[in-house]
């Protein structure tokens, strides 16, 4: 029976997923599961998965979701938010796939809560590096384990991380192989350090922007990027631009243009300020079959924290999908148990 305790977000519950040992060394590594409320299944559920240096706050989001009628869980992921411990490197793994247990147990776990006779319908979300993450474990998972991924009905993807951003350089199969050469004698190694705040400061409220969140799991100049990190990433990354399937229909909300990293948080409002949108609408077509691409204008890189009018307009499109999501899925459903 899965232990649920008070979340540290009011009228939130968390349970933790036991990993065992960190292949990395630093000790033994948990995931979080979060969930909206203590009500009984709704049928349909949402998994949300952060991206990096993130973890699940937005309570607005889970808001919305639960007012389309979907039960809202998140996962904060090893060595994330609530689940890093001491002495661990944020965000730190050396293969993507190492998330794939985590994801599958807390799938199971919101199966679990299903009432009998009435299976829970699970949309995945992921945003940038979350998104990247999903899309690969659903490939995986509709290849390895069918059954598992039955459970599973869509995926919305916010801003995905599907390539680097930056001068083209950084993209060529040299560079690439130069972060693998160095992932294995530095995988820990700092590529990249912690800013001075940038895309942070548009955000927090206690800065130049609207939202609360503890700025020790989500910090304003974000984590230092490592070596064996990236590595990882772009391992992941050439998987994807070779082509998936994650086998359900999907939605890939973004903002409709990239903007440099300055400092000055009013000239980062309007726009992606973190990845390129150009490379994000390059690569959407290899993630499935079914795949609808809305660009939202001004929108910030999490669409969801832009300014008040790209955020509703994201939550729009967000709907007008949604909208076809549950009519296919409630027929489905029906046509499933009327054959019973």
């Amino acid at each position: 029976m899965t232990g649920w305790v008070p979340d540290v977000l009011p009228g939130y519950w968390q349970c933790t997923i036991p990993l065992g040992l960190d292949p990395a060394g630093e000790g033994d590594i948990v995931a979080t599961l979060i969930r909206r409320g203590s009500e009984a299944s709704a049928g349909h559920a949402v998994l949300a998965v952060h991206g990096y240096t993130d973890y699940f706050f937005n309570t607005a989001l889970a808001d919305h979701f639960a007012d389309r009628g979907f039960d809202f869980y998140a996962l904060d992921l090893q060595k994330c938010g609530r689940s890093r411990r001491d002495g661990q490197t944020p965000h730190f793994i050396s293969d993507l796939a190492q998330y794939d247990a985590e994801l599958e147990r807390a799938l199971a776990i919101i199966g679990e809560r299903a009432r009998p006779g009435h299976p829970v319908n699970v949309l995945v979300y992921g945003h940038s590096a979350g998104g990247l993450i999903v899309s690969l474990w659903l490939d995986r998972l509709r290849r390895q384990r069918p059954r598992a991924h039955a459970a599973v009905g869509g995926l919305v993807l916010n801003s995905p991380f599907l390539d680097l951003h930056g001068p083209a350089i950084v993209r060529l199969p040299l560079t690439t192989a130069m972060i693998g050469g160095l992932s294995r004698v530095r995988s820990r190694g700092v590529l990249r350090p912690s800013s001075k705040g940038g895309y942070g400061n548009t955000l927090h409220r206690d800065f130049d922007g609207e939202f609360d969140y503890n700025l020790a799991w989500k910090p304003l100049g974000g984590f230092p990027i490592t070596f064996g990190w990236l590595h990882a990433v772009r391992r992941g990354q050439r998987r994807l631009h070779r082509g998936l399937d994650v086998g359900v229909p999907n939605l890939l909300l973004r903002s409709d243009h990239s903007l440099r990293r300055l400092t000055d948080p009013s000239t980062m409002h309007s726009g992606d300020a973190v990845l390129d949108v150009t490379q994000i609408a390059r690569w959407s077509g290899c993630i499935g079959n079914r795949t609808a691409v809305v660009p939202v204008a001004d929108a910030k890189h999490d669409v969801f924290l832009s300014l008040q009018g790209p955020r509703e307009a994201a939550y729009r499109e967000l709907d007008r999908w949604l909208d076809g999501y549950l009519r296919s899925n409630n027929s489905d459903a029906s046509a499933s148990f009327g054959q019973g």
